[in-house]
Order: structure tokens, then C-alpha cells, then sequence
């Protein structure tokens, strides 16, 4: 088994949602990318979130699509490697139409922060210390 990791998301607007998260710094593979969906880079090949349409979202499983707004399944969490590097995509986030859920923890040896894309879906941001 390759070892990958591909996440499907829900999202009302493609374009905007693309847009969204270009802006942070995300880049995306036309190869595999389409009307329907796009295909985004998070760590290059082996982590990757394909954002689809809801519509196409709903063809893919036998249940309702659960709208991220009204209640969350899962936390996206990605690690960075600093603290600033935690507020810079905050900021970014916030900047292009996104929301900060609660403000940035401080444990010492780690710090976390998040925010919430167009779609309601929750991503947290985290820096730990090497030593931890």
C-alpha cells in the first residue's frame, strides 16, 4: 500500500474554495482536477485534499452530506515548523474570508491555533518543540 493520505472535502463554491486556499500557499494538480473537483497539495504527493463540489460529494456516499457550519466530523490538523509560521496562515486564512474559532494556545513546547475555511471545515495549526 502506497503511503498516502487523500481527504475528501465537501464545498459549496469550487472556485472560491480553490482561491481560499491558494491563498495560503497551497498549490493544486490540474492532472487531476476538474469542474467537479480539485486537487490540492498539502505535503506535495503523500498528503493531498480533494475539494468537490457538494453535489459530487453527495454522489460519492449514501448519506447526507454534513454541512461543516452546523457540526464537525474531524479536525484537520497539519504541523508547522514554527510559531510563526502558525500565525502567518492564520492570518492568511483570516485574510482571505476565513474565521479563527478560538485565539492560539501556548503550552511551551507547543502552540496551536486554527481556523476555519469557507466550508466550515476546521483546520488546526500546530508547532511543537524539537525536545518535545
Amino acid at each position: 500500500m502506497k503511503q498516502q493520505i487523500i481527504l475528501n472535502l465537501p464545498v459549496k463554491d469550487l472556485d472560491k474554495s480553490r482561491a481560499f486556499f491558494a491563498a495560503l500557499g497551497f498549490t493544486f494538480d490540474d492532472r487531476v482536477s476538474g469542474e467537479h473537483a480539485a486537487c490540492m497539495r498539502i505535503a506535495g504527493d503523500t498528503i493531498q485534499a480533494m475539494l468537490t463540489t457538494e453535489a459530487f460529494f453527495a454522489s460519492l456516499i449514501d448519506k447526507p452530506v454534513a454541512q461543516a457550519r452546523d457540526a464537525n466530523e474531524v479536525v484537520i490538523c497539519l504541523r508547522c515548523d514554527s510559531r510563526e509560521e502558525v500565525d502567518a496562515l492564520v492570518a492568511r486564512a483570516v485574510a482571505a474570508g476565513g474565521r479563527t474559532p478560538h485565539p492560539p494556545e501556548d503550552h511551551g513546547v507547543m502552540y496551536d491555533q486554527g481556523f476555519e475555511d469557507l466550508d466550515g471545515h476546521l483546520w488546526n495549526l500546530v508547532w511543537a518543540a524539537p525536545e518535545a
